[in-house]
């Protein structure tokens, strides 16, 4: 499966969202390469990088503790947890933070 059919595959409602978060990413780590890694789209560069995944209420993104950690005064109207990353579908989109955090995971995960 790739990430355009795991967006497709979503609730008709969620799927721009999906496809946005996927976007920003993408634009930010042009870089990685794209594939499903626990049955979700993740972006990977010799290891996982980033990934998220719909959820009933929200949007997982999961960037690992370390990013969590470091982007914890950006996060506090999140719903966080060691490595994820709650975006409510009520909410809108943080998408230059999620471009942010993209980045950063990419620098800081990457295998060289």
């Amino acid at each position: 499966m790739t990430i355009e059919e795991y967006i497709s595959n979503q609730d008709e409602a969620i799927r721009p969202r999906l496809q946005t978060i996927c976007n920003a990413i993408r634009e930010a780590i042009p870089e990685a390469e794209e594939r499903i890694s626990w049955g979700m789209p993740t972006f990977w560069k010799g290891r996982n990088i980033i990934h998220f995944a719909a959820a009933k209420k929200h949007i997982g993104i999961y960037p690992g503790a370390e990013a969590v950690e470091e982007f914890a005064p950006y996060l506090t109207e999140y719903k966080t947890s060691k490595g994820a990353i709650q975006l409510p579908n009520d909410k809108e989109l943080p998408i230059g933070l999620i471009a942010e955090i993209a980045c950063w995971c990419y620098k800081s995960y990457r295998v060289k």
